[in-house]
């Protein structure tokens, strides 16, 4: 199957994937026999496996004291433990059809803190140290792991309306098209990592050779232009 060039317009992208026989199984990936489910589904459908997208993920705000450990054990299930069980079910078939590829969407909040999102950071550390792992693991088997790491990302359940509304803070807010795009690159023979938008990686490399002006920074005043809400906040807000 030809993977389409994402740098066409929209109408050739999707005239080419009307062409592409497509199947879909609707899972709640927490549950314990969803990797299961989605394995038997793959092999009954296709010859092969050439890319998995783990993409998965969600976010509930709140400081520690306030959430607890539930809100901590919440964020791992989904944004770390479905991921690591799905690929655990779909890895023979992914070596078995190698050279291919696992792609884990991370996210920029797995290499820098801040308050209130401590439970989502917590998930995205580990998600990122088990993929550097992975990486390594994996590819003598012909299975090439990557891992795109976005920042704000303007998506419905994230719309980071506040940011958008501010001339100084609209530039760091990027598109959905801009991840597809990373996912792209970090597919089968891809790149191992990459930022979205790109410039978001200073801030990783900020974190370990300026570990104190970085925890200044997320504890002062401009932290709190970097305050955005999710959509089932602003829902909640407006009952």
């Amino acid at each position: 199957m030809s993977v389409p060039n994402l740098t066409r317009d929209d109408a050739q992208v999707r005239a080419e994937l009307l062409d592409v026989e497509s199947y879909d199984v609707a899972v709640d990936l927490t549950d314990a026999d969803a990797p299961e489910k989605i394995r038997a589904h793959v092999e009954a459908n296709h010859d092969r496996l050439d890319l998995l997208v783990n993409n998965a993920g969600a976010s509930w705000r709140g400081s520690f004291a306030e959430a607890g450990y539930a809100n901590v054990k919440r964020h791992m299930e989904l944004n770390f433990d479905a991921v690591v069980r799905l690929t655990e079910a779909l890895l023979p078939l992914l070596r078995k059809s190698a050279p291919s590829a696992i792609v884990n969407v991370a996210s920029t909040a797995g290499r820098v803190s801040r308050a209130r999102t401590g439970a989502y950071s917590a998930s995205k550390f580990a998600l990122i140290g088990w993929t550097d792992s992975l990486y390594a693991e994996e590819l003598p088997h012909g299975v090439h792991v990557g891992m795109v790491l976005p920042g704000f990302v303007a998506t419905e359940g994230f719309p980071a309306t506040e940011l958008r509304q501010k001339a100084l803070t609209r530039w760091i807010v990027s598109k959905p098209e801009k991840v597809a795009e990373a996912i792209y690159e970090a597919g089968p023979g891809g790149k191992p990592e990459r930022y979205v938008p790109r410039p978001y990686a200073l801030a990783a490399v900020m974190r370990i050779v300026a570990p104190r002006l970085v925890r200044r920074v997320l504890i002062g005043g401009a932290a709190a232009n970097l305050t955005t809400s999710t959509a089932a906040e602003q829902a909640a807000g407006k009952d």
